[in-house]
């Protein structure tokens, strides 16, 4: 029996070539081979941690503006469990490499991670809910394939394969099931034209995404805007 496709099939489907350069970028061939200069998984670390803090007061943000009590429900505990997984995982990664608060501070945060934050506040304040949780859902879902599609190599550098496990793990995977289904839920309530703005901003959280390797793997900073 043929199963019928939901929209976030078809957001796939067309985000698929950008996901794809994501799964075989150098960043994450050189990460699952052990290659990866540490400086430059530092240099991830202190951008993601200021994407993943503005990604959790996103999902409250959010879950302001609903009515409905399930989706409301999950995206506060999807801010919670933030703090308790993925960003507990990161804090202990800061101490094995002397990441202080200090340092923190000092760090600017680079074009990419900047503008990609900006595209997810902007599609809930210049847009919708809805359209703002299909701007989260890649980094939910992508992620989630990258660590399936990697697992099996695993990595020989123990962070790199605790990172790795983060996004294989059987109550990750449950969390993007639920991400999707919202999705679904929330693109079920809106027209078609929402429909199709929901699809943009994920395409563009995707190629964001792509972009946040790339940015990484060159230790991004301001002077590439103006050279």
């Amino acid at each position: 029996m043929k199963t019928s496709t939901t929209f976030t099939d078809k957001m796939h489907e067309l985000a698929k070539p950008l996901w794809l350069r994501s799964v075989n970028h150098p960043f994450i061939k050189q990460l699952t081979a052990g290659e990866l200069p540490m400086s430059t998984f530092r240099y991830y670390l202190l951008q993601d941690r200021y994407y993943l803090s503005e990604f959790g007061k996103l999902h409250n943000l959010i879950a302001d503006q609903l009515d409905d009590p399930s989706a409301i429900d999950f995206l506060r505990k999807g801010a919670e469990g933030l703090k308790n997984g993925e960003i507990a995982v990161r804090k202990g990664f800061f101490t094995e490499l002397n990441i202080t608060k200090e340092e923190i501070a000092l760090t600017p945060i680079a074009p990419t991670a900047y503008n990609y934050v900006n595209h997810m506040y902007a599609a809930l304040y210049r847009g919708t809910p809805q359209r703002a949780i299909s701007a989260l859902l890649p980094c939910y879902w992508l992620y989630n394939e990258i660590g399936k599609a990697v697992i099996s190599k695993g990595a020989p550098v123990s962070l790199y394969q605790q990172w790795i496990e983060t996004y294989d793990s059987e109550g990750y995977t449950d969390s993007v099931n639920q991400m999707i289904q919202l999705t679904n839920l929330a693109a079920s309530q809106v027209d078609d034209a929402e429909r199709q703005q929901m699809t943009d901003v994920f395409i563009k959280s995707s190629a964001y995404e792509l972009g946040y390797w790339q940015m990484s793997l060159k230790h991004e900073n301001w002077d590439a805007l103006t050279k």
